[in-house]
This record gives C-alpha cells, sequence and structure tokens, in this order.
C-alpha cells in the first residue's frame, strides 16, 4: 500500500530503520523498496555480522601472534631450570610472582597504546617526548643483548643435542651464526626471512603441548607409584633469590610488541592483542613449570641453559629431537625478528638519516662482543635489566600522560620493581 503524495511504503521505512540501527552498510539482496522477505532479510544480517566478526577474531589472532611469538621466543627452554636452581618446589610461586608483574607492566603499555600515542602524535609535553625517545633507545640496547641471548640459547641446544656443548663451541657458532644474519641483511634483506615467524609459533607451541603431555604423563606415573620427588634449591640467600628472579623477566617479554604495530592494526586491536597473549603465556608458563618440577630432579642439582633437553629425555626420549628443532628455529627466527625491529628503531630514531646497512653492522658487532664476554644465564640478566629499564621509562610516559594521582601512584610502584631490577638483578648459578 502506497501512502498519498508519492511516499515509500510504510514497510520499505521501516526496514530502512532496522537496517540502520542494525549497522547493516550492504544491501540486502531482497529487499527492493517494494517487495521484502523478511525471513531472507534476517539471515542476511545474521550472516553479515557473523562475518564481521570472523574477520574480527582472525585480525586479533593473526595481532596476537606477534607478541606470542616473542614471549615465547626463548623463556620456556630456560625458566625451569633457572627457577628450580633458585627457588626449588617454590618455582611455579616464582613463576607467577615474574607474571604477576609483566602483567602490570602490561597494562602500562596499554595505557599509553591509549593515551600516549595520541598525545605523541601531536603537540606532545617535553617530558612526555623525552621519556618517549629515551625507551626507544633503551628498547634499541635491548634488542642487540636479546639477538645475542636467542642464538646463544640456539648453540647450547643444537650442540647439546650433538653432545658437543662447551663454552667455546657455544661462542664460535654463535658468532658464525651472527654473521650469516649480517651478511644476509647486508645483501638482500631480512624481509626474505619473514615467514619464519609464524612457523617458528607454530612448531614451539606443537612442542610445548608435547612437552606439557609428557611431562603430565610421567607426573601421573610418578604419583601412582613413587609419588612426587621436587627439587631443592641451591644455598642462597634471600637477597640472592630475589635478585636471580629478578634477571628472568625476560622470559615474560615480548607482549610490547603491540605498542609499535600501529601501521597495521588500529589501537583497540593492539590492546587486546597485547592483553590475550599475556593470558594465555601466562596459563602456559604456570602448567609447564608445575608439571615439569616433578622431573627436576633428574638433573641432580646440575642447571645449565639446555637442561630442558635432559628433562624432555626423561619423560619421553621421543621428545628430545623435536625440542631441539624447535629451539633451533625458535630461536634463528627470534634474532632474525629482533635485528629487523632494531634496525627499523635505528632508521626512526635518525629520521632516515643512517642507512640500514649500518644498523647490521652495529647491531652484528654489539651482539658478537657481548658473545665472546658473557656466558648464556649472564646474558638473560642483562637481558631483563635492559628490558626492565626500557618499561621503567614507558611508565614514566604513562606518568607523564596520566591525569590520575591513583594511576601515577601505582605506575610509579611498578617503576620503583623495575628500577630494582635494573640495578640489581643477576644471573642464576
Amino acid at each position: 500500500m502506497r501512502l498519498k503524495g508519492g511516499h515509500r511504503d510504510i514497510a520499505s521505512v521501516n526496514i530502512s530503520r532496522v537496517k540502520l540501527s542494525l549497522g547493516i552498510t550492504g544491501a540486502c539482496p531482497c529487499y527492493s523498496g517494494r517487495r521484502h522477505e523478511k525471513g531472507v532479510c534476517f539471515s542476511y544480517t545474521l550472516l553479515h555480522n557473523a562475518n564481521v566478526t570472523t574477520n574480527n577474531i582472525k585480525t586479533l589472532a593473526k595481532a596476537t601472534s606477534v607478541p606470542l611469538a616473542s614471549i615465547f621466543g626463548s623463556g620456556f627452554l630456560v625458566i625451569v631450570p633457572i627457577l628450580a636452581g633458585a627457588v626449588g618446589s617454590y618455582s611455579a610461586v616464582a613463576m607467577a610472582c615474574v607474571c604477576a608483574l609483566a602483567f602490570a607492566v602490561g597494562i602500562v603499555i596499554r595505557f599509553n597504546i591509549k593515551h600516549a600515542e595520541p598525545v605523541l602524535a601531536g603537540s606532545s609535553p617535553g617530558n612526555t617526548r623525552s621519556f618517549e625517545r629515551i625507551s626507544d633507545f633503551a628498547l634499541i640496547l635491548a634488542y642487540i643483548i636479546s639477538v645475542c641471548l636467542y642464538l646463544h640459547i640456539l648453540s647450547a641446544f643444537v650442540l647439546g643435542g650433538l653432545n658437543l656443548d662447551s663454552g667455546i663451541n657455544e661462542d664460535l657458532l654463535t658468532s658464525s651464526i651472527i654473521v650469516v644474519i649480517m651478511v644476509i641483511g647486508l645483501t638482500k634483506g631480512l624481509s626474505m626471512l619473514g615467514f619464519l615467524e609464524q612457523l617458528a609459533l607454530i612448531i614451539t607451541l606443537l612442542i610445548i603441548a608435547l612437552l606439557l603431555f609428557g611431562f603430565g604423563y610421567y607426573d601421573w606415573t610418578a604419583w601412582q607409584s613413587t609419588g612426587f620427588t621436587l627439587p631443592r634449591a641451591s644455598d642462597h640467600s634471600n637477597w640472592e633469590i630475589l635478585t636471580i628472579v629478578a634477571g628472568t623477566l625476560i622470559v615474560v617479554q615480548g607482549f610490547e610488541t603491540t605498542r609499535y604495530l600501529g601501521k597495521a592494526y588500529d589501537a583497540a586491536t593492539r590492546i587486546s592483542a597485547s592483553r590475550w597473549s599475556q593470558i594465555i603465556s601466562t596459563a602456559v608458563y604456570l602448567l609447564f613449570v608445575a608439571l615439569a618440577l616433578p622431573i627436576v630432579h633428574a638433573l641432580n642439582g646440575h642447571y645449565d641453559d639446555n637442561s630442558l633437553i635432559k628433562l624432555a629425555g626423561v619423560a619421553s626420549v621421543l621428545l628430545v629431537t623435536p625440542l631441539i628443532i624447535a629451539a633451533a628455529l625458535s630461536q634463528f627466527s627470534a634474532a632474525v625478528a629482533d635485528t629487523g625491529a632494531a634496525i627499523g628503531n635505528m632508521v626512526e630514531l635518525t629520521h632516515g638519516h643512517m642507512e640500514a646497512k649500518w644498523g647490521y653492522i652495529f647491531i652484528g658487532g654489539g651482539a658478537l662482543a657481548l658473545t665472546w664476554s658473557a656466558d648464556t644465564l649472564e646474558i638473560i640478566a642483562l637481558a631483563s635489566r635492559s628490558f626492565a629499564f626500557y618499561y621503567m621509562f614507558q611508565c614514566f610516559v604513562a606518568i607523564s600522560v596520566s591525569k590520575s594521582t591513583l594511576q601515577r601512584i601505582g605506575m610509579g610502584s611498578i617503576a620503583a620493581v623495575l628500577a630494582f631490577i635494573t640495578m640489581f638483578a643477576v644471573p642464576a648459578g
């Protein structure tokens, strides 16, 4: 029925209002302005909204994979022997404390994505921009240390699997891989190795799942027969325990990468990706450490950077080779990713005046010098200190833009803990 004056059908007007209220931007295929099939349009609405939701989930999953790959990059390979040597049967409690601190820092990073980035994009106050600039320089230094750390761990696991693990062999293999990355970067660029990141994450998650199953089965069998034998901590004072655990911050590092994905994802997606990466990694780390503890007694009090190989072998000999392959691939991929990130930061901080080739030389040279100056456990503590320094200045950025006194007190407290780590964290041993 038409209204006088040539107005549209009443049904058409109502349908338009419904479409607007539902936020439907695409035209309903059955809607012609004169005839409308309600059932078909309702189905179209559901499908449209489902497609939007599916696309959002895919985008979030892809964004989450970036920080998750960084968090799992090396942490699960070294965390169990370090904590077992420091606190023994309380390793899961210590892991929970480290994850809690990391989540608190993650809140600061997510605050900066939402509130500091718009300020920095405009005419930001001098303090905010200075804090951000200092944190950027600190992040470059942290990346250089991380590159060396990842490749040291790679060497420890590969050589450990071949029974060739020694200090000089680790340094030689690590140096060789650093040179290979430098040559590839200088001649062809590292973008050709970008596919390794997703592949490494998939393989890492797979081997973590296998280790969890293997450790869980071992624990269940032990519980049914003789019961658990939990590890005893090495002889450390309370201060030594505190500073050793503080030196493990690097194992949960990586959630901050969403802070630098602004060209690929909007702020809301990056905030969610950072939060989910921490929720997932916290759950996995706590379960991993708890399930591994009943096997740690097999190490007989000898805790090395590649002790996980022996623990995996105790659970099942079938886990050893996949673990070594996963360690090699994940560490090489992480080293390549951090090299690229460091160079990107250098180019940006110098406003394009520094060529990428000088970045490869600077990063490679720094990593080589550190390789021959410290062992893996010393580099882990040094990396934790460098990232703590970076996070501390991110706290200062947040404090400078926050308008809440309570928020500033909370962020200041987190910054104080990070300052303690920066100054006092020490390697296990």
